[in-house]
């Protein structure tokens, strides 16, 4: 998929641009319908579909005391698009400039840099612009001054509740992992860079992977067996999230490790992907490290016996 960071860039010559705008975090079955549309009018058209999204959350500008934890990281998401077909995103850096723009002037900007547009897709209750004031009967008005078509399609529904990013985020810090990955439309998955931590699994005899997780909403604290991805590869891995108070830390940071099983490589710097299989106990502290070290040991077999079934 390309990836532009200007409108200027696209170059659709005469073709009609469709555009599906939003932020898009979890890429959420409400989400797939809006690119599907945008997707289904490009090829009515004979025109170009455009995903356009941002590289945060806009309320880390403009509300930062509100701004959520994220489903998933920017390479997540951008991966996410991409698979449902999706050739071209525009990934706008939303910044306090940015931010400044009302929704009238995004969208003579949008018309003015990509030609001519055949659609805009949003969900019913997107907004847009300095103080929201963008929304789709904006987007209407300016669709028949402008000639194109304007889709604002109602929220998809899952045991009669509406689909959304909020809803998603509560189902993961809960634990219900189902449940999330239902409303996903695909499983649940945790990416992060490997960080170089302090070392203290490998002296306890079990190196793990420290993952930045920064921004991420976040299971429960607990020790899960998990699948991970790194460098193309899978493995089978056991999972802690949580501040390890046997270690006894000041600070009290939360920390995601993974164990991989029966690998001993330098993944530092490289992107993890996790897929959860199943939690395995709570997070709990220990009398000693050596007590720790056999519970790991304990985790460990757990998570083979059950990988084995």
């Amino acid at each position: 998929m390309q990836i532009i960071r200007a409108a200027s860039e696209l170059k659709a010559g005469r073709r009609k641009v469709c555009a599906a705008i939003g932020v898009f975090d979890g890429v959420h079955l409400g989400h797939q319908q809006v690119i599907r549309q945008t997707l289904s009018d490009a090829e009515q058209l004979e025109g170009l579909p455009v995903v356009i999204t941002f590289d945060r959350h806009p309320s880390t500008i403009v509300a930062p005391d509100r701004a959520p934890l994220l489903i998933h990281s920017l390479p997540q998401k951008l991966r996410s698009i991409a698979a449902l077909g999706v050739d071209t995103t525009w990934l706008i850096h939303f910044d306090e400039a940015f931010s400044r723009q009302t929704g009238d002037d995004f969208i003579r900007s949008l018309v003015r840099d990509f030609g001519q547009f055949g659609s805009v897709c949003v969900g019913a209750s997107f907004t847009f612009g300095h103080k929201r004031s963008g929304d789709v009967a904006l987007l209407r008005k300016h669709g028949e001054e402008f000639h194109f078509n304007v889709h604002g399609l109602s929220a998809v529904a899952l045991d009669g509740d509406v689909i959304s990013s909020t809803r998603i985020r509560d189902c993961i810090r809960a634990g219900r992992l189902e449940a999330a990955s239902q409303m996903l439309g695909r499983g649940y998955s945790l990416c992060g860079v490997v960080l170089r931590g302090d070392q203290l699994g490998r002296q306890l005899g079990f190196p793990t992977a420290n993952l930045d997780t920064a921004g991420l909403v976040l299971p429960p604290n607990g020790v899960y067996a998990v699948h991970a991805q790194v460098r193309g590869a899978g493995h089978r891995a056991v999972l802690n999230i949580g501040i390890r108070p046997t270690v006894g830390s000041e600070s009290q940071q939360l920390r995601v490790e993974a164990h991989l099983l029966d690998f001993d490589g330098d993944v530092y710097g490289d992107e993890m992907e996790i897929r959860f299989v199943t939690r395995l106990r709570d997070e709990q502290k220990f009398p000693s490290l050596d007590a720790l070290k056999r519970q790991i040991a304990d985790d460990i077999a757990s998570a083979r016996r059950l990988f084995s079934r």
